[in-house]
This record gives structure tokens, sequence and C-alpha cells, in this order.
């Protein structure tokens, strides 16, 4: 999401003059957008306490089962009027759902929540500086890759290989994720590309699911805490960026998106127990800046460019 800016966005918040009161109400929507990345990572860091009854990829099977069908009662998607190519796209884009969480919750299952977070969001990352082709964000993309150095303690001895492995591919997952998200907005009204996607990724994680856990994911106590992370970690995110995303310019929301790893750390650290060392501290805030700094170049370039063609 932290990329969200790359893609064209309605201007019609933007082209309207905000008065006093609008200045007001402009922090309704980043309330929404930081409570929807509190949710998020909270969610996370339940999920975690619910692996040792689970495992984590029966984790992430109940949570994409629970957060499909709550999404499908609630969107009732129509599944007749669609062209091949608007099936292929949902069928993509619940691929790559599956995989992004997948990938992620076994990071998790590795390594502590905030640097995890910190080595996945490099995916979006990549894609904003490789989206803008400025000179400038080399100097995000070497900064993002100090943070990754230190929190790595100067030779990534400290970090689970396979973890951080996870992490990246969860990172590369997101990416991809951002790409069909905007193309599946583009098909489907409202949320129905998101809640037929999110039927895909469950069905796909289905059966690893079962085959992870076994009977263990029919327990009801197990079922209950999947449902918990299922509402706090897709469907309240989801529908709290969706009302933002209506006033909130897309670059706004995407430099928000950017403290995502900070968020997660203090999920970890409340939920958890997961306590960071000073260098990990300061690697988190070093690939926020680059994120932030990403966004707001690629930011200032697309108005020089639209200022540019207005004046043509």
């Amino acid at each position: 999401m932290l990329a969200e800016a790359t893609v064209g966005q309605p201007e019609s918040a933007a082209a309207v003059s905000p008065g006093p009161a609008a200045g007001r109400v402009a922090l309704a929507p980043v309330g929404l957008v930081l409570a929807g990345g509190i949710s998020v990572q909270f969610g996370g860091a339940l999920a975690v306490t619910l692996m040792p009854r689970a495992g984590a990829l029966g984790v992430v099977s109940l949570r994409l089962g629970f957060a499909a069908l709550v999404l499908m009662v609630v969107c009732r998607p129509a599944l007749r009027g669609h062209s091949r190519a608007d099936w292929g796209t949902v069928l993509v884009f619940g691929a790559v759902m599956a995989a992004m969480n997948a990938l992620f919750y076994q990071s998790l299952a590795r390594m502590p929540i905030g640097p995890a977070v910190t080595l996945e969001v490099l995916g979006p990352l990549t894609l904003s500086v490789l989206s803008s082709r400025r000179l400038l964000n080399l100097l995000w993309a070497l900064l993002a890759l100090a943070g990754v150095f230190l929190l790595g303690g100067g030779g990534f001895d400290r970090l689970d290989p396979a973890g951080a492995a996870f992490a990246l591919g969860a990172g590369a997952m997101w990416a991809a994720y951002i790409v069909f998200s905007a193309r599946t907005g583009r098909r489907f009204p409202q949320a129905d590309g998101l809640a037929l996607a999110m039927v895909v990724a469950a069905l796909l994680m289905l059966p690893v699911g079962l085959a992870d856990a076994g009977s263990r994911l029919a327990v009801p106590a197990t079922l209950g805490l999947a449902a918990a992370v299922a509402v706090l970690s897709s469907v309240l995110p989801y529908t709290l960026e969706l009302l933002a995303l209506r006033t909130l310019p897309a670059a706004s929301f995407a430099i928000l998106m950017s403290l995502e790893p900070a968020i997660a750390a203090l999920a970890g650290l409340l939920v958890l127990g997961q306590a960071l060392s000073l260098s990990e501290t300061l690697a988190i805030g070093l690939v926020i800046a680059a994120s932030m700094g990403a966004v707001r170049s690629h930011t200032k370039a697309a108005g020089g460019g639209r200022t540019e063609a207005a004046g043509a």
C-alpha cells in the first residue's frame, strides 16, 4: 500500500479549496488510516499467539477464510457480467494475496514482528522508487538499505535467515498486491473485486492450512481467535482505508502507511514482549524515513509533470 501514490488517483478532493472546516475534517481520514494500521499490526501480533495452536499456515487459512466470508456477506459482489480478463485479474490478485499472507506469517513465526514488517515494507518502497525514476530516489533506496543493514546487526547474523527471506518475499508480494489491487479496483465497483479475490486466496490456502494444522483448525477457541485476527488484520483495516481514501490524497495515505513498521514494533512490545534494541529502533526509523522521502519525491515529480502539461 505504500506505493499507492504511484497509481493514478482521483483528484476531486485536491481540486476543492479547503476552508477552515475542511482543515478540521481532514484529521478524520488521517485518524482512520492510523486506526487501520494499528488494527492490522495488533492483529498480526495476535496471530503470532495463535500459531502454537494452528501453525503459521493454518492461521493464514483461517484468517483469509473468515475475511472472505465477511466481505462476501457485506459486499455481495455480482458474479455475472464480468469479462474473462476481469476474472483473470481477480484470480491473480487472489493468488498474490494468498502468497503475501503466507510468506509474511512464515516470517512472523521466525522473527519479531517489528523487523519483519520493516523488511516487508521494502517491497512497496522499491516499487515507489522504480516508478519515480528520479536520482533523488537513489538516496532513499540507500537510506533504506542502511536501515536493513543496521537491522541485521551489521552482518545479518541477528536475523533468522529463513524469516528474513520470507519477509522480503512478502514485500515483493506486497508490491504486486498494490499493482493488482489498482487493476481490480478499475474493473470492479466498490470492494467487489477485493471480496472475490479474498475468496480465491482463501480457497488456495485451505488445503495448505489443512496440511499444516489438520483437525486443530476446528478447535472452537482457535476459530474464535482466528475470527478476531481476520477482523483486526483484514476486514477492519480495509474498511477504514476505503473510507479514508474517499477524502485523503493517495500520497498522504502512502506516507501514513510508512509508519507501519513503528506500529508493528509497538504491537510486538505490548502484545508479545518483543523489545527492540537501540540499533533495531534506529534501523526501523531509517526505513520509515526512506519510505516517506520516496513517496514525497514521487508526489512532487508527478505534480511538476502535471504543471508542465497544463502550461504546454
